[in-house]
This record gives C-alpha cells, structure tokens and sequence, in this order.
C-alpha cells in the first residue's frame, strides 16, 4: 500500500508550523493599523510603519534566498519565526507601557520586515527536505489552503483581539504564535543536505543565484506575468472598493466580492492535485490571465453579483497557480538554488502590487476608473497568454523532469 501525504514523517509538524507561521504574519498589518490609529490617527504615521516593513523585504529577499540555500532551512526559518516573535512582543511590551513611539514602531517593524525576507525562500526547501517528490503536489495544496485561509481569517482575528484584550496584548498573543511556530521546526525530521566539497562565497552565491534565474526563460518569462498580474491586483484593489462604495451598494458589497476572492484561492489550492495537469506551466500562464476578468466587469460597472464571480474566478486561478508553480519550481531548479529562485518570485510580486496601488487613484482621477482598469486587464491577458507561446512552457511536462540550464 502506498504511502499517503499525511503519513510522510514530520509533515504533520511541517504543516503545524506552517500554519501557525501564517496564521501570525497575517495578523501583524491589521494589529499595526489599529494600533497605530489609536495611536496618533494620521494616516503619514500609518503609512511610515508599514513601509517600514516592506522595504527590507524588497532590499533582503535575495539574501534570504542564499541563506536558506547556504544553511539548513529550518535554522534560518527558526530565526526568522523568533525575530519577528520579539519584533511583536517589543511592540506589545511599548503599548502595554503606554509610551507608544512611532519611531520605534517603524523599528520593529523594519526587524519583522527582515525576518520575513529571511523566512520567506525557506518555505520550498523545507517541502523539498520533508515530502517526497510524489507528494510534492499535495503537500503545497495544503499549505495553499491554510495561507489562504489565514490570510482571510486573520485580519478579523486581530480585530477582534484589539476589541477585546486591546493592542498591546494582541501583539503579544501574536509573539506567541510565531514562537511556538518556530519551536515546531525543532524536531522536524528532514533529509541531509549534501556536503559540498567546495564552498563557495556568499556574493558567489548571490550571484549564481541570479544566473541560475536568468538561464532559464520558462521561469523568468512567467515571473514577468506574475508581475503584471501583482501590478493588475496593486490596481484592482485601490479602484475596486471606490467603485463597490459609489456604484455597486456601498461596503458590504465590496466585503462580499473580496470574500468570494479569498473564498476562490481556498478552492484553487484544494483542485489542484485532482487536476490530471500535463503541461503545468501552460496552466499557471492561463490562470494568471484570469486577473483579467474583474478587471473588465468593474470597469464596465457590471453588478456586484458579476464582479464577486468574476473576482473568484480570478483567485481561484491563483490559487491553482500557485500550488502547480510552486511544485514545478520545486521539481525543475537543483535543490542548492531553490530559495534563491524562490526569493526573486516572491520579490517582483511584492514590488509589483505597491506600485499598482501607488498609480492606480492618480491615473484614475484624471482618465476615469476604466481606463487604468481596461488597460490592465489587456497588459495581463497578452502578457501571459503570450508566455505559452515559449518553447519551454509548452514542453516542460509533469511526466519528466526537466533541468534548464
């Protein structure tokens, strides 16, 4: 009889760890809104703290990528998990205390920033070292699962806790959460890396990583539509809830599409192993197309009822993407480059959506909602579909795997 996913050894605790690592970084921005309205109330302050958190994401991701290949994953994510544990415990100690200082705020912040930038690439070699290739697919449907259902839950668990206990301890429960989440990484049992007989520097590695991005069209050119799709979404959710409010009913039929989106991810993630997927990338090129459809149906002011289909329809192509890319990552790049392939995805998404965000109410205000909207949804669709026009996606297979050099 053969070995089923959950009976693969320390998947259980991988998957405990995980979840209590999502369920944590998502209840950071939400807590840090709250904290920083009842705080001052100024939206300058607001804005300084939380890009105090993404910029060392955007500097140190790369660097993160050749940490996790250079030392054993689940030390780097150990650290990781503890760092931002005392960056939230810090914050919660200060609010606690009464003395709340917007400087420090961005501080902290910034040492979560860093840990995410150092936690993040150590998420696919820590499925590499555990799960079995065969069960590779599944594993990250799972993780899929949960990331998108904390990313939903989360916000709303922080608002309740900030209601209820108040701010200083909601960032305390949150220390909490991310020290049992790198406590679980203790004893997990994961396969040796291999002794490599010559090391080589850290800007050796930094470098390398890059050639081993750039050497291989089928990852970079799908990184350049993920990109666009991240730019799309950076657009669609500064633009979507000024339409949902003037136009489709007000805030409650905005909370209802984003839901339906949110709702769409936890389905994407769940289809993905039963999909009998022969030509991955292909897939993941027509799923991040989808970004298109809400794109069109707000800026055409279709009713809310089409926008929340067409929303999670969108997502539930990112939901699929993700899990069918993540594991073709994980089969096609050597195991020693895999954070650092990693790093460099998830840092053209997370540069992308800001600046979607930043551009989408200027443009806006002088062309109208659905210029910026329909010009988006026509960049992602050409964009992506044109990817599959690429020799290596159409022949990159599940059957066989494939190193591109």
């Amino acid at each position: 009889m053969s070995q089923t996913i959950r009976q693969v050894p320390g998947f259980g605790r991988l998957m405990f760890g995980r979840t209590l690592s999502f369920l944590a970084t998502a209840l950071v921005p939400m807590a840090l809104t709250l904290a920083v309205i009842d705080a001052t109330g100024r939206a300058g302050d607001l804005g300084l703290v939380l890009a105090a958190e993404l910029l060392p994401q955007l500097v140190l991701l790369p660097i993160g990528g050749v940490l996790a290949d250079r030392f054993r994953p689940q030390k780097v994510a150990f650290a990781a998990d503890l760092t931002r544990g005392l960056a939230q415990l810090g914050i919660g100690i200060e609010l606690l205390c009464g003395v709340v200082r917007i400087t420090d705020l961005a501080i902290l912040s910034a040492i979560t920033g860093i840990g995410v930038a150092f936690g993040t690439p150590t998420m696919s070699p820590l499925i590499l070292a555990t799960v079995p290739q065969v069960h590779r697919l599944q594993a990250n449907s799972y993780l899929g699962v949960v990331r998108g259902i904390t990313l939903v839950a989360g916000p709303g668990v922080a608002g309740v806790l900030a209601v209820t206990v108040g701010p200083g301890w909601t960032f305390i429960v949150t220390a909490a959460v991310f020290a049992v989440a790198a406590c679980t990484l203790g004893g997990l049992r994961i396969a040796p890396r291999p002794v490599v007989e010559h090391p080589v520097s850290f800007v050796r590695q930094l470098a390398d990583g890059w050639f081993e991005v750039r050497s291989r069209p089928w990852f970079w050119s799908n990184l350049i539509g993920h990109g666009v799709s991240n730019l799309a979404a950076g657009v669609l959710l500064t633009l979507g809830p000024l339409i949902a409010v003037r136009s489709l009913g007000g805030e409650v039929s905005w909370v209802l599409i984003y839901q339906s989106g949110m709702a769409g991810v936890v389905l994407g993630a769940l289809i993905a192993p039963r999909l009998r997927v022969q030509r991955p990338l292909v897939l993941t090129s027509v799923c991040s197309a989808l970004f298109a459809l809400p794109m069109i149906s707000f800026a055409t002011l279709t009713p809310a009822w089409v926008d929340a289909i067409t929303y999670c329809a969108a997502m539930l192509g990112v939901g699929l993407l993700n899990t069918v890319w993540q594991t073709a990552i994980q089969r096609e790049f050597p195991p020693e480059a895999l954070a650092r392939a990693d790093s460099y995805d998830v840092l053209l998404s997370l540069a992308a959506r800001p600046l979607g965000t930043a551009f989408a109410a200027p443009i806006a205000a002088v062309t109208g909602d659905a210029v910026p909207l329909l010009t988006m949804a026509v960049l992602v669709a050409v964009v992506n579909l044109s990817i599959i026009a690429l020799p290596d996606v159409r022949a990159m297979t599940t059957e066989k795997a494939m190193t591109r050099r």
